[in-house]
């Protein structure tokens, strides 16, 4: 028992853990080998960084496609390879202070939007995202270049 609490309290721990939610999905968790060294922590596991980007990424991408629905425009595909930066916040401390959604969305069907209309899509999507309304952290849309393709039957 004593060894157990003095690697405890040596920071020699373990890390890993598990996100259990509603409905019963299980993500296995645990702290980045970034800020945790090996083997404390688990580089194939999620680690809470990466969850906060993903969460801006998906809110984004869900009010994204909500949009892009009640304009008629068919959303062929949707990915996104989101970035963030781990930078010292205006108090000093360590923080997700940027985050830069890279969404590549391709179109089909003959309902084509402009790149003028899909700015507006995603500048809306932003601004209704909870999860981006609930943060200080910056956050960028990098749109990629969109491949609008035109299905004819």
């Amino acid at each position: 028992m004593a060894a157990q609490q003095a690697k405890f309290t040596d920071n020699k721990y373990s890390r890993e853990h598990s996100w259990k939610f509603d409905g019963g999905a299980e993500i296995a968790a645990s702290a980045s080998p970034h800020i945790v060294p090996l083997p404390y922590s688990n580089p194939a596991y999620i680690d809470p960084e990466k969850a906060f980007i993903a969460s801006l990424s998906s809110c984004h991408m869900l009010w994204f496609l909500s949009i892009a629905a009640k304009h008629k425009f068919i959303v062929d595909s949707y990915v996104d390879r989101a970035i963030g930066l781990l930078d010292k916040n205006e108090e000093g401390k360590l923080a997700i202070t940027k985050v830069n959604l890279r969404p590549h969305v391709i179109f089909t069907g003959d309902n084509l939007p402009t790149d003028k209309q899909i700015e507006e899509m995603h500048e809306t999507a932003h601004h209704n995202c909870f999860i981006a309304n609930s943060v200080k952290t910056e956050i960028l849309i990098e749109m990629v270049a969109f491949s609008p393709r035109k299905i004819t039957q």
